[in-house]
């Protein structure tokens, strides 16, 4: 295992999905495409398809206050509250949603739902194949940001919410946020993509393969059949070696230096002559093999997978004509949000996105988050995501 784990420490699970008889914490599940498979953007049909979701706040009785919040690669629809049972680990927006913060549950009625082919309670590579009643593995088809994004129109269907006062995402969160304004128009009142693009840049279809080929190359990963496996067992060193490669790309060259700089983590024994050891580590690489585990106890592989593929063909002027023939359709305000000093999704294409739009007669406007942190700093920067979040939604709720 590339973590270094502890001799006599507790087997790592094969997968970290979430499966139906663990605790559901605050999920809440609907399903859809019982009766007629959902036909997929890539080709052939998937169903019956079961979403989870969480929500917060009350529905105005107008049903005019509804926010839905998108979630990046590897996180779930727990985007605020603390850890607990169904929970291994607090909110992924923690501090940005909740009662008196920048989205406010005390105002709005937020929903966050796992996107289709995760591993936290939709269905998803983990989840059972009813024809065959074991997991669907490599079975899984490859799904689209499109795909998930049609599945939560079907779930704001089943909450009674015909348009949402704003959809708001980051990563690729904020591509979901983008298709929910091009394939459904009248159904936004507002958008906020976040640290996001419109279409993936070769550059960032470069990364995304480095970490499958990480994955396809660990023996235990079993060409995604690997879910009978005992604990231990499972493709846990390519899962965390692709996890590790993502997490240099979410943080600055600068966060980086200041926080490690070239300081070593493993001491090598006083009474050996040599001054090196070629598997000695740095503290930085110590860092890593921390947030490699960290995913592997919570994620599966395959969603890992799946996931990224989409990012990757993540382009929404396909089919549409391009990318200014399909940001014309977008009829609401936008807010797009970059940082400056993201390395993976480049403050550029957040401002491309602004520029498209308003090219093509919508209102949009670019905000830019002064952080050293990277990526990530739409999670971390949350006082500077929050004060242009905060007046744009009171703005759409008043118009």
């Amino acid at each position: 295992m590339t973590t270094n784990r502890p001799t006599g420490a507790e087997p790592l699970p094969v997968t970290g999905a979430w499966r139906p008889g663990d605790p559901a914490g605050r999920r809440q599940f609907v399903t859809m495409a019982e009766r007629r498979p959902l036909a997929l953007e890539g080709g052939g049909t998937l169903g019956p398809i079961t979403i989870a979701y969480e929500t917060w706040g009350t529905l105005a009785s107008d049903r005019s206050n509804a926010v839905l919040i998108c979630h990046a690669w590897t996180g779930d629809s727990h985007v605020s509250g603390p850890a607990g049972v169904g929970h291994p680990t607090p909110g992924w927006w923690e501090g940005m949603v909740g009662p008196g913060l920048a989205i406010d549950t005390d105002r709005h009625f937020v929903v966050c739902a796992n996107v289709l082919g995760g591993c936290q309670g939709s269905t998803g590579p983990a989840s059972i194949d009813p024809a065959t009643g074991a997991p669907y593995g490599s079975r899984f088809p490859v799904v689209t940001i499109r795909d998930m994004v049609r599945t939560h129109a079907v779930l704001a269907d089943e909450l009674g919410i015909d348009t949402w006062l704003s959809v708001v995402g980051g990563s690729m969160g904020g591509m979901q946020v983008l298709e929910w304004a091009v394939t459904f128009p009248d159904r936004v009142r507002s958008i906020v993509p976040i640290a996001s693009c419109a279409q993936a840049t070769a550059q960032q279809i470069a990364w995304g393969a480095v970490g499958r080929r990480a994955l396809k190359l660990d023996p235990r990963w079993r060409g995604g059949d690997y879910y009978d496996a005992a604990p231990g067992d499972g493709p846990h060193d390519g899962l965390s070696t692709a996890r590790m490669l993502a997490q240099i790309t979410f943080r600055s060259d600068d966060v980086f230096t200041d926080r490690f700089g070239r300081e070593m983590a493993d001491r090598l024994p006083e009474n050996q002559p040599e001054k090196f050891a070629l598997w000695q580590r740095f503290e930085v690489e110590r860092y890593l093999d921390y947030h490699g585990e960290k995913l592997v106890r919570r994620f599966d592989a395959n969603s890992y997978l799946l996931i990224g593929k989409a990012m990757d063909l993540h382009d929404v002027g396909r089919d549409r004509g391009g990318l200014e023939a399909a940001l014309a359709r977008v009829r609401c305000p936008v807010l797009s949000i970059g940082i400056r000093s993201d390395l993976l999704y480049p403050k550029y294409q957040q401002e491309e996105i602004a520029a498209l739009v308003n090219r093509q007669g919508g209102v949009a406007t670019y905000v830019e988050v002064d952080s050293p942190h990277g990526h990530d700093g739409f999670l971390i920067n949350i006082d500077q995501v929050g004060n242009a979040i905060t007046p744009f939604l009171e703005k759409v709720a008043n118009e």
